[in-house]
């Protein structure tokens, strides 16, 4: 790695390439590993050369917004951690279109949206994530989701190549899309909404901000909705009636406040959350039938 790290560095500067990085400073779980590199490009050429030295050394390279529905393994990542963030989130509007880089967070996106008086996009407000995994994993709350809204996206191609692809090429369904089979990297994308009107638009924000604040344990590091909703049940209702509320190990413990989420009580480990995730899964099994699928993504050694 000490040849690929100063090729990068000699590429595209070395005040954004860093050696074995914390990944538990770059989760909202603030959970995780070094990184063996990561990477914090500035521009699409950034982003470019650092997806093609990896390939060309065959080193596995994983993508980061700002590691809102991640779980990293406490020995780390292996190979190149690409942060596409605060570099790269401009946010510009033509008519009932918004244009995003993927690195803008959706709650800036949103803002953007209530200002110009465009409806639609009130759903994603108080989603802690960026817009490039957002279309990743067609993120969702509320009743809408970035399908309703997407309508097409610019990608690096894994043979390095800026393609624009319609938001219907995706295959976008719950929590899931063919970005990562396909070794798209999301540079940018554009959302249509519909014009609104300004008070009514900010009214469903506050009712959804308010909703967030009340029902979810934002005062704790999680990495959101821990399990995928399973069809005709809510996972917090079953995790709840499991008698599993507040269940704890080491330090990561079942939300007192949403049973939905797994939260970073102190200092928990990754295998701490994984051993909570398994015990979860084996009592609502065993009780309801029902096997409950984790809807945050792991990645890295356990």
């Amino acid at each position: 790695m000490d040849k690929v790290n100063e090729q990068l560095k000699q590429a595209i500067g070395s005040e954004k390439v860093f050696d074995q990085e914390p990944m538990k400073k770059h989760t909202t779980f603030r959970i995780g590993g070094p990184a063996d590199l990561f990477v914090v490009p500035e521009t699409i050429e950034d982003i470019k050369t650092t997806c093609q030295i990896a390939k060309e050394h065959n080193i596995p390279l994983f993508v980061l917004g700002n590691g809102s529905n991640l779980l990293v393994g406490d020995h780390g990542i292996e190979g190149i951690v690409l942060q596409i963030y605060k570099n790269l989130s401009q946010i510009s509007v033509e008519g009932d279109q918004i244009h995003v880089q993927a690195g803008a967070l959706l709650s800036s996106v949103s803002k953007t949206a209530l200002k110009e008086e465009l409806t639609g996009f009130e759903f994603a407000g108080g989603i802690p994530g960026t817009f490039g995994g957002a279309v990743v994993m067609n993120a969702g709350a509320y009743g809408g989701e970035m399908v309703q809204v997407l309508k097409e996206v610019t990608v690096l191609t894994q043979e390095g190549e800026v393609e624009t692809i319609k938001a219907s090429e995706l295959e976008l369904g719950y929590r899931t899309s063919n970005v990562l089979q396909n070794g798209y990297v999301v540079l940018s994308g554009v959302i249509e909404l519909k014009k609104g009107k300004k008070e009514e638009i900010k009214a469903q924000m506050d009712e959804y901000a308010l909703a967030r604040k009340t029902k979810q344990p934002l005062e704790f590091p999680s990495a959101g909705s821990t399990f995928k909703r399973p069809e005709g049940y809510f996972a917090g209702k079953l995790i709840q009636d499991a008698g599993l509320r507040g269940y704890q190990v080491g330090g990561a413990r079942v939300s007192d406040k949403h049973c939905g989420f797994v939260v970073n009580q102190e200092n928990a480990t990754a295998a701490d959350v994984m051993q909570l995730i398994e015990d979860v899964q084996n009592k609502v099994k065993e009780q309801f039938g029902v096997l409950l699928e984790p809807e945050v993504k792991r990645i890295g050694r356990f």
